[in-house]
Parts: structure tokens; sequence; C-alpha cells
């Protein structure tokens, strides 16, 4: 990488993201030819939308399903019909628009192509993990950010609310028991369990000493929220007394700490993520099925708080 764009950082982020792009497609054209197979890299969401559809679809909706411009899924419709790759017919129900399916040709390079990508996937798993072993999550936030809060509208704002996911440290020990106890106190009448009262007032030793880890939201100076991740043991964590200030609510804040709970486990290389509830607590039920929790019996290792009516699994 030249210098210039180690200088630039952010502001060479497009351009980094488009290299990489580049790189990616000449490589694969590369496989493809030593397979001795006639295909392009930049047809493949165009290609693999059709080939898993199984009906002919408009090119507006080839374009919505891999978030493409229509002019970019014409374009490569026409290489596609080039090479006898698919068939392009007029809508019966829109004379404005056309029906796009796999030919006979294009399903019969299904069958040759699909073990290459599945080398190729596992090559590029190899390749992404290396940096992080998130990134395919880091990337659909990036994607997600963008997507609902363009970067032509955030420059322009000067009430910006940039939320900080942050790991433990000593000063923020108390603020463990500041977030997370009032609403406990509250949910349980004021009658704390016995692991409860331990874990707000020592979270360091409750977690931090038995190999977990403590996560804190924080927007400005302030710290609005709060999750612990709680060790098992060599391959299991728990994550537990997720807790948002009430005018931080909906804003994606849980999502991000959570997130940062499964990008540690990823890195620590553990197979499951645990969690307790109960059923009062719906709508943080659909963010967990959201995220690929699963309803699941609890483990051997899980002490198993009195007031738990539902405990949720995500396999890695």
């Amino acid at each position: 990488m030249s210098n210039i764009l180690k200088e630039l950082g952010y502001l060479a982020a497009a351009s980094r993201f488009r290299r990489i792009s580049e790189k990616l497609q000449k490589d694969g054209d590369k496989i493809y030819a030593k397979s001795d197979i006639s295909f392009k890299a930049s047809w493949f969401s165009v290609y693999y939308v059709l080939a898993k559809s199984g009906v002919a679809l408009t090119i507006l909706e080839i374009a919505a399903h891999i978030d493409f411009s229509h002019i970019t899924v014409k374009n490569i419709l026409i290489e596609l019909k080039k090479n006898e790759l698919v068939l392009i017919q007029p809508n019966p129900n829109d004379k404005r628009s056309k029906l796009v399916c796999l030919s006979k040709k294009g399903k019969q390079l299904l069958n040759k192509i699909e073990p290459l990508w599945l080398s190729f996937s596992n090559t590029l798993r190899d390749i992404f993990v290396s940096g992080h072993p998130d990134t395919l999550n880091i990337l659909n936030r990036i994607d997600w950010q963008i997507n609902t809060h363009p970067i032509h509208e955030r420059i322009f704002e000067s009430n910006k609310l940039l939320v900080k996911i942050i790991d433990y440290k000593p000063s923020l020990r108390t603020h463990f028991y500041k977030l997370a106890g009032p609403w406990l106190m509250e949910v349980l009448n004021g009658e704390l369990e016995e692991d409860d009262k331990f874990t707000l007032n020592h979270p360091d030793e409750a977690y931090l000493t038995k190999g977990g880890f403590l996560f804190y939201a924080k927007y400005g100076k302030d710290i609005i929220g709060c999750v612990a991740l709680k060790r098992l043991d060599d391959d299991k964590f728990e994550f537990a007394k997720l807790f948002i200030k009430p005018n931080y609510r909906k804003l994606g804040i849980a999502t991000k700490l959570i997130e940062r709970c499964i990008c540690r486990c990823l890195e620590n290389e553990v197979k499951q993520l645990w969690l307790q509830t109960t059923m009062a607590m719906p709508q943080a039920h659909q963010l967990y099925y959201k995220l690929g929790f699963i309803d699941n019996d609890a483990p051997i290792q899980m002490d198993v708080l009195k007031r738990t009516e539902k405990i949720m699994c995500l396999e890695f």
C-alpha cells in the first residue's frame, strides 16, 4: 500500500475497498481460467441469484436481491446473454420489463462451477479471518450504517450519536452497579438473588478473574450501557447483565454490545454463546433471534437463576 493511502487513513477507505474488490475479481477470473471455465467473477452475484431463485426474475428483482444498481445488473446480463448463459424474455405482466432466467447452458455450468465456489469460499474465509474473526459482520455493520444514515447526512449534523464500545477498566467498576443494579432491583421487587449481589458489586472478580470480559457503551463522557461476558468453560461463554439507559434505547446500542461479545467469542475460538432471560422481554428475544440465537436447554456449566424462564444459544 502506498504511503499516501496510509496517511489518508479513513479518507482512503473507499479506495481501499475498491482495490480489494478489484484484486478479488482478478484472482477470481484467474481461477475460472485455470479451471477451464468460461466465466467472470463480476458475473457471480447476478448469476448466483438466477441459479438459486428457481424462477424467472425481472432486472429490478435481481438488483434488489444483491443491492446492485439497475444499470449494473443490465450490463452484466448483456454479457451473460452474449455467452448464452441466460434467457431474456418479455414479461407478460409488464411490457416495460423483461424476465430473466438461466439458459440450458447456464444450468449445466452450475454443476461444474459450484465445487469451485466452495474452494474459493474457504480460501476467502481464511483471508478475511486473518484480518478479524468477525470480518463479515463488521462489513455488514458498515453497510447497515451507510444505508440507514448516509455519510452525506451525517457530515452536516452537529449532534451525532457516536457510541463507543469499550473494555473494562478499574475506573468503570462502580458503573456496573449504577447501570444494572436499579433495573434488576425493580425487576425483582427489591430482592436481588445472591448471584446478582456479588456480580453487581464485584464485576471484576465475578467475570474478569474467571476468564470473562466486561464491556461498556460510552457516549461522549457518559457510560450508558453495559454487558458481562462470563466464561463457562474453554468452549462456552454466557452474556449477562445487558443494560442500556432508558433514554438511549432503540438506537442499536444493545446490538453493538452483543456483537462485541460475539467478536470476543470468535477471537477466543469458543463454540457457543449462551444467555438466560425472562418471558417479560419479548423485544429482546426478537433481537436475539435476529442475531442467530436459538432456544435451548441450559448446559451443565450454567448457573441458572431463579427468575430465568428462557435459555438461548448461539453456535459458532
